[in-house]
């Protein structure tokens, strides 16, 4: 007769060594899944907290289940055949018999409901799978809890991926961290002096639970300073003192290396060519960078499913949107072994010239329907165009520096990282000799593009004449902007900056670059129309373009023609028109990443708002474009002491509020981060942008 799981016993589970830090969310959603399902699986890589965050949910599920909890660990078992004798032994059976074991157990497991929690089952993933299936089938009272780096794949599985604990100062990784900092050196305490500190230390192990809490434990012989600081070696920093750990839970390399050796050999070898990514990669890439020897193009889209399931790759999206990322600790390892197999320099190559060819292509394209796509997949790709950026610029030949950071023109100007793009551009230069060619004249004239301010009449000059020399000699479809004029026109010379180059202008050769030039050129006659006062003209010009743009499909320039439109609105008084202009372009402004012209649509409407009499409102704007001009990185632009407009508008607005309730609603707006105050500016409405 079988030994029963009833009579009041509760099961096997033990006892928890110490005390749970956060995951409050994840425990709620985990009880749910099991009130309304019988198979929930904690998928996450290792180290990530499964087996904790599923111990902690069945202590807390125990009330439920009067058939008992019963805890199954897995790491130790190397035969797939031994997991139901696992099963068995853990649930107390003790009949001997001929029978089927596994047709034991369930007789065992029936009667009152009951919760099986198998820990660890990726590396006996199919019989896993198989036992699990059956005792379902026999038991119907059963409900199975398992953790895996890979799902069971089982009908009506549910699945709960583990993350990271979140980070930042006062988040639970932190709260771990210091819980476990105080276990180790009990005169360690979280203070304001030390929380930046230990809130790094986080970030550097992206809020790992195995790594914080090996990391707290080297407390004992580091500092917190000099722990930082060895983190660039965490493999081998990172060694657990305390025997009765498990052995996959020892260093972080051993819980790392538990998945690696889960994987096959092709796998690996991806792992470690797709350790050279920064922020993520789409299939494309993969392709390009990774494949090569015994790893074809054609195989890594499977591969990359396979390291999915098995939590080493992240995949965010679906379909054509899909990006895959690693976190950073599994990226290192996977660096690790890249350097092991003498491929680094190589993958790195590849890497550096995909990125060149999307810099190309994205410039060949920007000027047309695809500008927004451009700019959202330049944004998402941000952190491999740096990384193959300093390629680069370690690269024997220098030219091929001043090639990407030129060809990078539009994204450093137009999506909002001037700051950076002269950074690399200054690089580039002092590292290349000044050779004249097309690569160097692009450089030249880039970094001018994007170091170019309005008191800056000599940068703007020579930007326009190193211009002149590379629209003839590359015909490159990239249109010289009358930057002298409109350096003039801002500094408050329109009427000089008209007579002098008003509308006239050579277009470079080439079609593509001749039609952006005509762009600009209607974008300047606007400016200088509306610095004169002419805003009949202004509009007129300011429709013209908005036209010849929607025929394109053209986004980026579209929305200065809205920005002229509403510019001339308020001029002749219409505000709510200009209320509408305005917001259009400040969405389209946003859409593209366009941070230095979604400050000046900004200011913009805090013309309109105040003009509509919405006084309060204009003064939160206010507000928010001063904050708007810091994100672009030229916070002088939003000083009330530097431009007319805001001594104009701060002081009507203060007449028409006061001095105190001003002051209260610009500091309000600023308070704002820049994707609350692009709400608050755009009121709610949705802008329909008819491209």
């Amino acid at each position: 007769m079988a030994a029963s799981v009833q009579g009041g016993r509760t099961g096997n589970l033990p006892a928890e060594a110490n005390a749970f830090i956060g995951r409050r969310g994840e425990l709620a959603e985990i009880a749910g899944l099991l009130g309304s399902t019988r198979l929930v699986t904690l998928t996450g890589p290792g180290g990530v907290g499964k087996s904790r965050l599923a111990l902690r949910a069945a202590h807390a599920a125990r009330a439920g289940f009067p058939g008992g909890v019963w805890l199954v660990e897995l790491s130790e078992l190397r035969d797939p055949d031994l997991l139901t004798n696992a099963v068995a032994q853990a649930t107390r059976l003790t009949e001997q018999t001929l029978r089927p074991l596994l047709e034991a157990v369930a007789e065992q497991l029936t009667g009152a409901p009951l919760l099986l929690v198998l820990d660890t089952c990726e590396h006996v993933l199919e019989e896993c799978a198989r036992v699990v299936n059956e005792l379902l089938a026999s038991v119907p009272e059963l409900r199975v809890l398992a953790t895996s780096r890979q799902p069971l794949g089982l009908p009506g599985e549910q699945l709960l991926a583990v993350a990271p604990l979140p980070l930042g100062e006062r988040d639970d990784a932190v709260a771990l961290f210091a819980a476990r900092a105080a276990a180790a050196v009990p005169s360690f305490a979280l203070t304001e002096a030390n929380r930046a500190g230990v809130a790094a230390v986080c970030a550097r192990l992206d809020g790992i639970p195995l790594a914080l809490e090996l990391a707290a434990v080297r407390l004992r012989g580091f500092p917190l300073d000099r722990l930082l600081e060895g983190l660039d070696s965490r493999f081998d920093l990172l060694v657990s003192p305390a025997r009765p750990r498990l052995a996959r839970h020892q260093t972080l390399r051993t819980a790392i290396g538990w998945s690696h050796e889960l994987c096959t050999p092709l796998e690996r070898l991806l792992w470690a060519r797709l350790s050279v990514f920064a922020g993520g990669w789409d299939v494309e890439a993969a392709e390009f960078v990774c494949h090569g020897g015994p790893l074809d193009a054609e195989e890594i889209l499977a591969l990359l499913a396979s390291l999915t399931e098995k939590s080493i790759v992240t995949r965010d999206g679906e379909a054509v949107g899909t990006r895959y990322r690693m976190l950073d600790t599994v990226r290192s390892f996977g660096a690790e072994w890249l350097t092991g197999l003498g491929e680094q320099d190589a993958v790195r190559r590849r890497h550096r010239d995909y990125f060149r060819w999307i810099a190309r292509q994205g410039e060949a394209e920007w000027l047309g329907p695809g500008q927004r796509m451009w700019a959202e997949r330049l944004t998402s790709e941000h952190a491999n165009l740096r990384l193959a950026v300093e390629e680069c610029l370690t690269a024997p030949e220098p030219e091929t520096a001043l090639e990407l950071t030129g060809s990078l023109w539009f994204f450093w100007f137009a999506c909002g990282f001037t700051e950076e793009g002269r950074g690399y551009l200054e690089r580039a230069l002092d590292r290349a000799p000044e050779s004249g060619g097309p690569d160097h004249t692009l450089a030249v004239w880039a970094h001018r593009l994007v170091t170019v301010v309005p008191d800056d009449l000599e940068a703007a000059e020579s930007v326009s004449a190193a211009y002149v020399w590379l629209a003839e000699e590359r015909r490159l479809p990239v249109p010289a902007l009358p930057l002298t004029g409109a350096s003039l026109a801002v500094r408050g010379e329109s009427a000089r900056s008209a007579v002098l180059y008003g509308a006239v202008g050579q277009a470079p050769a080439g079609d593509g670059g001749a039609e952006f030039f005509q762009l600009l050129t209607l974008a300047l006659q606007a400016y200088l129309l509306a610095g004169q006062a002419a805003f009949e003209r202004c509009a007129a010009v300011a429709e013209r373009l908005r036209a010849d743009c929607a025929k394109r499909g053209e986004l980026w320039m579209r929305a200065w023609g809205d920005f002229f439109v509403a510019l001339a609105g308020i001029g002749l008084g219409h505000a709510d028109e200009a209320l509408l202009s305005a917001r259009a372009a400040l969405t389209a402004k946003w859409r593209v990443h366009d941070r230095i012209g979604a400050a000046a649509v900004a200011d913009l409407l805090v013309a309109a708002q105040a003009t509509r009499g919405e006084a309060e409102l204009a003064a939160r704007l206010l507000g928010v474009s001063r904050r708007l001009w810091v994100t672009a990185g030229l916070p002088q632009l939003g000083r009330p002491d530097r431009t007319v407009f805001h001594r104009e508008y701060e002081r009507r607005l203060r007449a028409a509020l006061g001095h105190a309730r001003f002051g209260e609603a610009v500091r309000e707006g600023g308070e704002l981060t820049p994707e609350a105050g692009v709400a608050l500016a755009l009121g709610g409405v949705p802008v329909e942008l008819d491209l």
